[in-house]
């Protein structure tokens, strides 16, 4: 049996759809949850967002940012103000995932900064040195993970970050689709919508 790494060898869309016998889907019914029927954002919220979103422009502005320091900075408090830490959540941070790949004598395994909520959300930050790398190149991996939710027959989640921008994907027998850019570096009201799209696809969760 053959080890990997899921960051070093799931590296492309392409190989992550052939490993995996992925699809994209195209269908506008298909991905619902990252536009349609969205909850409304309080003033409250509206506050707690602002303080956060000008405090990651203030750290942001002195350079690229390291992706523990977004963790820390921008997605953790996202989270909070999402209602995310609160039960029915739970947290599960940081876990090792092993992924079997079927018809293969391959094992793919590997780490990636993560949280996993109910099983069904995982919020990845893109594992690179620099914020300056796109968000993009954390979708091979983020479509890896979500094939190894125990919960294959139930739709799955994905957020993943660089921080200056936010991706939402949904993944549904062995089918995917992903949300627009989110890019809280340029709006607030660009945070306040991914907070939205967090709030709308945890209602799918409980």
């Amino acid at each position: 049996m053959q080890t990997l790494a899921v960051t070093e060898t799931i590296t492309t869309i392409a190989e992550a759809e052939k490993r995996f016998g992925l699809t994209r889907s195209e269908s506008q019914d298909f991905f619902t949850e990252w536009h349609d029927q969205l909850p409304e954002i309080n003033s409250n919220d509206r506050t707690n967002l602002e303080i956060l979103w000008n405090r990651y422009i203030y750290h942001r502005s002195s350079g690229h940012l390291l992706e523990s320091t977004v963790m820390l900075l921008l997605v953790s408090p996202l989270l909070t103000v999402a209602g995310l830490y609160d039960p029915p959540f739970r947290i599960k941070a940081e876990e090792s995932v092993q992924i079997t790949v079927a018809d293969s004598e391959e094992t793919l395994q590997g780490r990636i900064d993560v949280l996993v909520l109910k099983d069904r959300l995982w919020i990845i930050v893109l594992e690179s040195k620099k914020t300056m790398l796109s968000v993009w190149s954390a979708l091979p991996q983020t479509l890896a993970y979500l094939m190894a939710s125990p919960n294959t027959d139930l739709p799955t989640f994905g957020m993943f970050t660089n921080g200056d921008d936010i991706v939402f994907v949904k993944l549904d027998n062995q089918q995917y689709a992903m949300s627009r850019v989110f890019a809280p570096l340029t709006t607030q009201s660009e945070l306040e919508s991914a907070c939205s799209v967090l709030r709308r696809i945890a209602e799918t969760l409980i």
